[in-house]
């Protein structure tokens, strides 16, 4: 749990700022959970996704600061809380399944995610074929939505995560050219993808109220 890793192309070294680029870049989380708290009063869901999306940003920080286990997990549960909670949300409030019903569901995700990492995991590896996994679900939510201005949202934010991910799974490809990679980008983008997730949640309950 203590053991220091070099995962990206940033870091070259084990010293606490070896990778400035992509610790100060997840400030992004914190900003986008900031902007859109305004637009989930009323809604507890809502707001528990933008507690934990300022969340996935602090864990971030110490992933890329302190390189070690317990920093890593600090970095990946709070993604998958926020995973587990829109899933929970869209399928209740998206879909109209109870509460239930959408428990099961979320459940759900779990062998979902795995079968899909075992299809793809060698196409797509070290944790690319989980987010990719993430990126069809929204996908066949937004489609299934997608005469609707929710179904659209939902694409849209697919269409961000997938590029999201191309720069992450870059950052080793180009590190011989670009010594900060590009994993700087998937923080970013990834910001502006669950910010605007959760401003697709907001505007549907709201329209639906």
């Amino acid at each position: 749990m203590f053991e220091q890793v070099i995962a990206y192309c940033e870091r070259s070294d084990f010293s606490y700022w070896s990778e400035p680029v992509n610790a100060v870049t997840n400030v992004a989380f914190v900003l986008a959970a900031a902007m859109v708290w305004p637009r989930t009063k009323g809604l507890p869901l809502a707001q528990g996704m933008a507690i934990v999306l300022a969340a996935i940003g602090v864990g971030s920080f110490l992933w890329h600061t302190h390189a070690t286990g317990w920093a890593s997990l600090a970095d990946v549960v709070p993604i998958l809380l926020f995973i587990l909670l829109y899933l929970f949300a869209a399928t209740r409030d998206f879909l109209g399944i109870a509460p239930p019903w959408a428990g099961a569901v979320t459940l759900a995700f779990f062998p979902y995610a795995a079968g899909f990492a075992w299809l793809f995991g060698g196409v797509l590896p070290g944790g690319n074929a989980l987010y990719a996994s993430v990126a069809v679900l929204i996908a066949a939510y937004g489609l299934w939505l997608w005469r609707g201005p929710t179904g659209q949202g939902l694409v849209s934010g697919a269409v961000i995560l997938a590029v999201s991910l191309g720069f992450r799974m870059a950052d080793d490809a180009v590190c011989a050219k670009f010594p900060i990679g590009t994993h700087f980008m998937w923080h970013i983008l990834n910001a502006i993808m669950l910010g605007w997730m959760i401003v697709v949640y907001c505007r549907h309950r709201q329209a639906c109220a």
